[in-house]
Parts: C-alpha cells; structure tokens; sequence
C-alpha cells in the first residue's frame, strides 16, 4: 500500500514540477532525487533516495568544493538550506545577497545584492524558494521588509512583478506601513502561481500582525489573506479582546510552512502572540496564536487546526514547519502532518481532518500571580510519544562538572520558580526548560519513509523568564528609564543584548549618530518593532542614553498610556549558565532522536555534540547547543552539522545512531544541509556560518558552503 501511495504522489508531483518548480517525489527511479524546495521537497521530509554514498563507503568522503562569499560580520550567521536546480545552486550570504553557483563545481554565476554595497547587520535568512512554467523560471528572496522575484538566470529583478521587481510586505496588513516592521526568514512556499508567505516580526509591542499571505509569482499582487489575528466577525475573533486586531500582533508564521500538493493544502505553524511574556492586554485563548493550521492552498480558507498552547507567555510557539509523514495504523497506511515543538514533543495528525493519531489530553495548569495577567485554565498536551526532552528542571539535574558549579546553580535554582510545563512567568524568576531555543529548533525534522522514522535535534538549555514591574507612567522621565522599558527587554537594561537574534547596542555611536539611530528606531527592522508611536522627545532620550549614556529628564508629552505600554516588562533572555559558563544542569545539553511514528517509540537517542574544552578534560558525550536540521537518505544514512561549538559535521548509521563518519569545519554549521546530484555525481552541501554560542561570546562567523562527495576517479583507475 505504501509503495502504490507514494508513486501515486509521484505522478503529481512530476506535473507540478513543470508548472512551479516543486520536487518530484517518488518510491524509484527518479524520486527524491533533487532538492528545488526548501526542506527537500513541500513536505519538509529531509529525505533523499540519492544511494551513491552509503554506509559503505561514506568514510571516503571529501571536499569537493568551497564558496566564500566574503561577507561575513561579527555574530553573524548562516542558516540556509541550499535549492538545486539544472545544475545550479542558489542560496543566500550573510548579508543577505542572493547568488548562484554551479552546483559541481561551487563556480559563481551571478549575484544580486539588494543592499547595493550598503551591507551591514541583517536579519538571518533560511534560503530562497524557485518557481518556473516550463519558459519562466524565477528565483524568489527576501531582504527586510521586501519580497524580491529574480530572474533564476540572471539574478536581475524581474520588473513586472510588483514595484520594479519587489513587493513591500508592510502593504495590506490593515495599519499605517510607517508603523510596522516585517521582515521573514524563512523561504515562501510555491503552490501553482502562488507563493505563500510567512512573516517575522517583532515580540514586543508593537508588532505587525502574522497575517498569512498568498502573492501572485508572476505580477506580486495579493491573492489571499488569512488573519491569524482574526478580524470582528471571523471566527476566532472572541478569543481576544474586541479591539486587540487593532493593536496587538504577532501570531506569525515565522518557521516556514509545508505543502500537500495532491490535496492542496499548506500546513502553516504560528508564532506567539506580542508581546510575548505578559498577556494583560489580549486576554482570551488568542487564536490563531501558537496553532498549526491547514489552509487550502488556493484560497486561504481554513480547513483545520491544532492550538499547541492558549495565551502563550512562554513563547512556546511552533519553531519548524511539519513534516509530512505517512504512518501505519492497525494495517493502514496513513497520510500524516508531524509537528515537533520548543518543549520537546511530537504531534501527529491526519493531514486532511487534524484528528490526532496519538491521544492528546487535557490537563489543568496554575494560575498567574502577576497583577492582570490571567492564564488558561488548561492545556493540551500529548499522552503518546514521551517527550524527546527532559520536561523540568529540578534539583537532582544540577550540574556536578565541579563542586563550584553545583553550590553555584544550586544556590540560585532555590531562589528562582521551577516547576512542570506551563508554570507561569513571575517577577521572582521561572525557570523555562528546555528553554526558548529548545527542544526543537527551526532546523525541522527528518522523515525517512523506508522506516518511517522522524529524526529530531533537539536542545537541552535551561533559560529564565522574569517579570519586573513596570513603573514608568508618569509625564517626565529620564532617558535611562526610557530605554530600559523600550528597549531593555531584548536588548537588556546594560545594552549588552542576547547576541545574534537581539545585538549588542554598546558602541552604537560608532555606527549611528543621534538622527541616523532615530530614523532607525522609528522604522524598526524584522524583529525589532517600528518606534514610530514614540513622540520626538521620547526617541531623542533613548537616542542620548544608548549613544552618549546621558540621562537627562524627558517630557513624554502625554497623559494616558500607550496601549503598547504594559504594566509589566520581560527583563530580557538569560540563559541559565554555571560560573564557567556552561549549562546550569547535568547533560545530556543536547541529543539527536529516532522516534517510530508507527509505534510511538524511540528507536534510539543519543547525545548530541561536545565542547572541545572539555574533551580535552576528559569530559565527552555532553551533548550541546545545536541549530539547523539532518538529512537522510536511502543510503542508510543520517547527515547533520548544527553543533555549536564543535564546528562538526556528522554521519550515522539510521538505523542504529551509529557514527560512521565525521569532519571538523572552519566555522559551525548551524544550517541544514543539502543532498543532490550533478552529472551522475552526488554532493553535501552545507553552509557554515557560526555566530551562534554564549551571548557575552558568540562563536566566530563565516561566509562558507562546503560541498562533498565520494574521490572522483582517475581515467588510469577506470
């Protein structure tokens, strides 16, 4: 049944790959065999039937060939899974240059910078997404707030299509485009003459709305919305404050979707709501907030959806897109949507009703004690499969790496709240395990259909959320305080921020000066929100503060609150970390897992990553940060980078976790890789950027794509 399911797929998607660029997927010959979307193919599997390099004969592997694209920043970082296609290989740099090389020989063809040599810091790109009919084909990319279409062969803007070759995301969200910030950095899914968008805004007030959006790929018009913030009169609306439309946000899909193209449907993964820590002013369960939604493709319309948590102030929201599965029941090959989430679980529905192929139950959770927040009263949470995470940090889990460490975590453990999943934000501090970047991380899963086995990385990081109350309401202030509710919650009230995702402001003045950094606040950037509602005064006292320290006082110049302006504010993202820096708690800090979607079980589960440091102590199999996803083949093989510190890029038997083969890269390649093949030839790419790692000591950046592949032979060994 399988087999006739999958080629039954394969028929369609072969059509579909003519008229938009989607991969072929079939159960021989030629299926699974490229890679033109983002993930692999539209449902985000991971998976190649490519079988040159196997378990036999991966040790052999080498460099086949490097790019350089030379623009790498300090923390910066590459998240980009590579698209292959005729040959050529597109992707995007550190600066978010656009460019394609040949796909043998890593050669450059061309390149489009949307900057035009400005370059600079900017927000993290994931790759790009490719459409053709057969004559046309383009290549579609994102630099802030806009959506680009690029010839695929010559890297020029396509003309026609919107303004001069480029939508502005900003358009048709329902507010004053000067007000918001948008960006996305996560390729758009390619339905016929459609891709569907995303979005990445800001977690604080204010925030763009998470609208999903559908554009024309040939003129850039607006086909379709849904409104994931609903509007009066769309259902869902109840579950927010009557006006909250109109000033809240957030509710994006950041992570990147996935496509049914046979039943067509997009399966979109939502964000939480804005701001993200403190819920006072959007009381209600917040649909379509931390929700995986279907939508069919063509229209919008909502068919299903499965709210993971209601009134997030966790932010727990749904950080990959699915993966498209099929899994077997009482003899019955089922159709399936696996979604994995921040704390460590796995949900499994049927793709067309959303019914739950695992038991879900409902469960009570506590109250909130910080004045006007109110929680649900309950949350679902899945019976079947067992976490891939630990679920809570408790004082048996200390680390013991010294006895220093573990008087240290130990002490500070007692003074903070830590207890089960959904344990509320307090101003005492709660412990968040696995924390905001973990257990799973937008590098997504792995699906390998011979065994029906999910891969899932996952991280293992205990953070701290802290509320402090915010009493700054008066008229007059001084521009220290302003800061400090503004900008402290990301940035942190000593400007060192939580580097790459929230930089550092130390040293700005050597970048901006006072009418720059206004007009850079005001116009906000990804997820940094437009400070526009901020009077002239207000911006020119953050504006000394940040770029001189000076603390003079400031006529805010109004009577009433902002609805932006909450009574409590997030303190800013802290890792909890031993005196030396690493986990507060005993390892594994990360793991890689092999779960059997037709059982519900693990198969096995291993950790997942070193510190070089502590090798060289004796100390290994810790497990560590990791970011970007595996890749796996019908060669029996598990491929992935996304260890942090390590820099190392790794292969495993599938079956067994076995490490059949490693190599150690100049940078860490916090990306997932790529598998294809050119002239009969297989490759790996992957990208290696670094950046990531401790914010006081983000690991070193890189501009670097590796290709490898089996030695070539020589005509004398032919």
């Amino acid at each position: 049944m399988t087999l006739l399911r999958i080629q039954s797929w394969a028929i369609i998607s072969l059509i579909a790959v003519v008229s938009c660029g989607s991969q072929d997927r079939g159960a021989s010959g030629t299926g699974y065999k490229t890679w033109t979307v983002y993930g692999g193919d539209p449902g985000f599997s991971h998976y190649s039937r490519l079988d040159q390099i196997n378990r036999n004969n991966v040790e052999q592997l080498e460099v086949a060939w490097t790019y350089d694209s030379g623009d790498a920043y300090p923390d910066s970082e590459l998240q980009a899974n590579p698209i292959i296609i005729g040959g050529k290989l597109y992707a995007v740099t550190p600066q978010l240059k656009t460019f394609a090389l040949n796909a043998a020989t890593g050669e450059p063809i061309w390149s489009f910078d949307p900057a035009h040599g400005a370059g600079g810091r900017v927000n993290g790109s994931r790759g790009v997404s490719y459409w053709t009919d057969g004559a046309d084909e383009r290549i579609f990319t994102v630099f802030t707030q806009y959506l680009y279409a690029l010839d695929a062969t010559t890297g020029q803007p396509i003309r026609n299509f919107g303004n001069e070759g480029r939508v502005d995301m900003r358009e048709n969200l329902g507010r004053p485009i000067e007000e918001i910030s948008i960006t996305t950095s996560t390729p758009g899914a390619i339905y016929k003459d459609l891709i569907i968008m995303g979005s990445r805004v800001s977690e604080s007030l204010p925030a763009a709305p998470g609208d999903v959006r559908a554009y024309d790929v040939r003129t850039g018009e607006l086909r379709w919305s849904f409104h994931t913030i609903p509007h009066p009169g769309e259902p869902g609306h109840e579950t927010w404050p009557e006006d909250a439309w109109l000033y809240t946000g957030g509710a994006n899909s950041w992570s990147g979707m996935s496509l049914d193209q046979e039943r067509g449907l997009v399966f979109v993964p939502t964000g939480s709501a804005a701001s993200d820590f403190y819920g006072a002013n959007r009381i209600g369960d917040n649909l379509y907030a931390d929700c995986l939604l279907a939508l069919k493709a063509d229209t919008g319309e909502l068919v299903w959806y499965f709210q993971l948590v209601k009134h997030d102030v966790w932010d727990r929201d749904f950080p990959t897109p699915p993966a498209l599965v099929t899994v077997r029941r009482e003899g019955q090959m089922i159709d399936a949507v696996a979604q994995t989430s921040k704390d460590g679980k796995v949900f499994v529905f049927e793709r067309e009703t959303g019914e739950s192929l695992f038991p879900l139950k409902e469960v009570p959770v506590p109250p909130s004690d910080v004045e006007g927040e109110i929680l649900a009263e309950t949350q679902i949470v899945p019976l079947e499969p067992p976490p891939f995470a630990r679920q809570i940090f408790t004082e048996d889990m200390v680390t013991d790496r010294t006895q220093v460490a573990n008087s240290d975590v130990l002490t500070r453990l007692r003074a903070l709240v830590s207890g089960p999943q959904f344990t509320p934000p307090s101003t005492k501090g709660t412990v968040i395990f696995p924390g905001f970047d973990g257990g799973a991380e937008w590098g997504g899963p792995a699906f390998d259909p011979e065994s029906r086995l999910l891969y899932i990385n996952s991280n293992e990081m205990a953070w701290i959320l802290k509320l402090v109350e915010n009493t700054v309401w008066n008229e007059r202030t001084n521009s220290r305080e302003l800061y400090e509710t503004q900008c402290g919650s990301c940035h942190k009230t000593d400007m060192t921020g939580s580097p790459p995702g929230f930089p550092s402001l130390l040293n700005m003045s050597e970048a901006y000066d006072q009418e720059g950094f206004i007009e850079f606040t005001v116009a906000g950037a990804g997820r940094m929100p437009a400070f526009s509602y901020l009077s002239k005064t207000e911006l020119e006292g953050i504006a000394r503060y940040v770029l001189y320290a000076e603390e003079k006082e400031v006529d805010r110049g109004r009577n009433l609150r902002s609805p932006y302006e909450l009574g409590y504010l997030f303190t800013g993202y802290e890792k909890f970390l031993d005196p030396d820096g690493y986990p507060a708690m005993k390892p594994p800090w990360g793991t890689l897992n092999a779960l059997d979607l037709d059982t519900g079980e693990y198969r096995w589960q291993i950790p997942f990553g070193e510190y070089p440091e502590l090798v060289a102590q004796g100390i290994t199999n810790t497990g560590s940060e990791n970011y970007g996803g595996p890749v796996v083949t019908s060669g029996g093989l598990l491929f992935i980078g996304a260890t942090v510190f390590d820099n190392k890029f790794r292969a495993f038997d599938k079956l067994t976790g076995e490490l059949l083969w490693e190599t150690t890269l100049p940078y860490a390649a916090n990306a997932t890789p790529a598998i294809y093949e050119v002239d009969g030839r297989q490759f790996i790419v992957v990208a290696a950027g670094g950046g990531k790692g401790l914010f006081s000591a983000p690991q070193p950046s890189g501009a670097l794509y590796i290709a490898f592949s089996l030695p070539q032979k020589k005509p004398s060994d032919l």
